[in-house]
Order: C-alpha cells, then structure tokens, then sequence
C-alpha cells in the first residue's frame, strides 16, 4: 500500500486526507484510462468500463482498447446499460489476491465480484488482526462476495458477514471453498445491516473490528430502505453499541456518492468520541499502467486503537 498525504490548511480540527492504492496484485491491472472509460485487465480478460473521472486523454493505442475482451456501456449510475463481450469468457472464472482466491463474473450493474482498491484495506485488516495476538470477533456489513471477510478469517478472526442478498452471500460462499477455507469460523446472515446490529447489541455480542462498506441505495430482504446519508448515522450510533471493551478497528467506505471523505471523517469520529485511538481518512485510488494516472474509486475513513 502506498499512501501520499496533503495536509488541508485552516483550523486545527482539519484531518490530515490520504490516498491510499493497493501494491499486492497480480491478477489485477488498471491497463488505462481516459476519455470518460478505464481499460482493465481481471485475471486473463481486459474490460472496457464507463468512468467519468476520467476526462484525460488516453495514452494506450485506441486498437488495444477496441480488442478489449467485454466492453459495458450504459448509465454512470450503475441502473443501465449492458455488455457487449468481442470475444467468448467463461461465466466465471478464478482470481487471487494473496491467499484469498475467488471467482470473478461480468454482472448486469457493470461489476465484477471484486473491487480492486480494496486490497489497500484487506492488508491492513489483516495487520490489524495478525498483530492482536488475541481472539477477534470481526463484523463485516454489506459484505459482498466475502473477500473482505475471508482476509480477515485468513489473519486468524471470528467472522460474521452480513449481506442482504441471497445470491451474494452464496457467491461469497463459493469463495470460501474456492481460498480453501471451509473450516475458518465464518457466520454467514442474510439480513438488514441495521435491524442485526441492533439485535446484536440487545443479545450484547460484541466485537473488536467493524468493516462497513454500504451501497449508497440498498433494500433488505425484506424490503428495508437504505439511503446512505439518511441511514448510515443512525447504523454507526447502533454499531457503537456493539464495540467490545478493547476495540481494535472500524473500517468505513463509500462509493459513487457526491461528498468528501471529510464527511465519513467526522462521522466516524464522533462514533469513535472517548475511545482514543487514530482516524485516517482519505480516498481509494488504483494507478493506471500506461501513464501514471490515479483514478479515485471511493472514499474511506478507518479507526484504529493504534494506527
């Protein structure tokens, strides 16, 4: 991981901002970008997906974009659009990142089961737990496809993963079997993230590390309304109340939202108000091969009782 600080100037309450990009992958490239597109290589195939922050010009040959394996094109907002594969792929097929290995698939909202930049925090999830050296309950909400929760597994944690789809958690599943990690005390929950943490803290279960990657609109499985900026205050004030007595970390991201990781920054911190420890907020960004390019993905704020 690498990390390049800015400090903001002004008041002394101004958090020091970070850009944190993954250096652990192989299976993983951002080949270019530019023109409103990112070029992409998952595992053996190269993708052509739309982004907008990319208002650059391209630096590969436009022949290396047009031969891409799957090109998507569609709405910025993940709601439409479809792919349109050149050439035949497998429904699914095999991807690692260190010892976690796991499928990857082209879905109808553009994605593929993985999020790259999140390598930056699977690694330190796992220092966090590695260097505990003590039993850690980990609590993984809107966990996708599980890789989060089979790193933090992996590094030795109890790990209950919540999702509210039913086709995610047993993707994610899959995934397990796959990185060769069936018998890892994993929970696996179908439920609202918010209705299970407040069930959590009536039953007082509790636990030493959060991640909490939420989608800026969700439902539940049973029709439970999630908008970000109304709901997530309220499910970090229930998360608090699911802290164990020695905390070790919270990891907070958010994607494809038109705020500042100054807000999570605050947000966080006020969870976090009479605990101590370390915030360090900043934004996710992947750096593409051919021109040096850092392209911000989401944005993130992480407490540690030692950073």
């Amino acid at each position: 991981m690498s990390a390049l600080k800015g400090r903001i100037p002004g008041k002394t309450h101004a958090p020091e901002l970070v850009l944190i990009s993954p250096s652990g992958w192989n299976d993983y490239a951002l080949l270019d970008t530019g023109e409103g597109a990112k070029l992409e290589r998952f595992g053996p195939y190269t993708f052509v997906r739309p982004e907008p922050q990319a208002m650059w010009s391209r630096a590969l040959p436009q022949r290396q974009w047009e031969e891409a394996d799957g090109i998507f094109s569609g709405a910025e907002d993940d709601e439409g659009g479809r792919w349109r594969f050149q050439h035949p792929i497998e429904q699914y097929w095999k991807m690692r990142y260190a010892n976690i290995r796991f499928w990857a698939r082209a879905t109808s909202f553009r994605h593929l089961g993985v999020f790259p930049e999140q390598a930056s925090q699977w690694d330190w999830i796992s220092e966090r737990i590695t260097q505990a050296k003590r039993p850690v309950r980990v609590l993984n909400l809107f966990g996708y496809t599980g890789i989060a929760t089979l790193v933090a597994a992996s590094a030795g944690a109890q790990v209950t993963h919540v999702d509210a789809s039913k086709q995610v958690i047993a993707w994610a599943r899959e995934n397990q079997m796959l990185s060769g990690l069936e018998d890892r005390p994993v929970r696996w929950i179908l439920d609202d993230a918010l209705k299970f943490v407040q069930r959590e803290a009536r039953r007082q279960s509790l636990y030493d590390g959060l991640i909490i990657d939420p989608p800026k609109f969700g439902r539940g499985p049973k029709g439970e309304v999630w908008k970000l900026f109304e709901s997530l205050p309220t499910l970090l004030q229930a998360c608090r109340a699911v802290l164990s007595k020695q905390p070790l970390f919270t990891v907070l991201t958010a994607y494809a939202i038109r705020t500042s990781a100054l807000s999570l920054h605050y947000t966080l911190e006020e969870m976090f108000s009479g605990y101590g420890g370390a915030i360090t907020s900043g934004e996710m960004v992947n750096v593409e091969q051919s021109a040096g390019h850092m392209l911000s993905t989401a944005i993130f704020s992480r407490w540690s009782s030692t950073e």
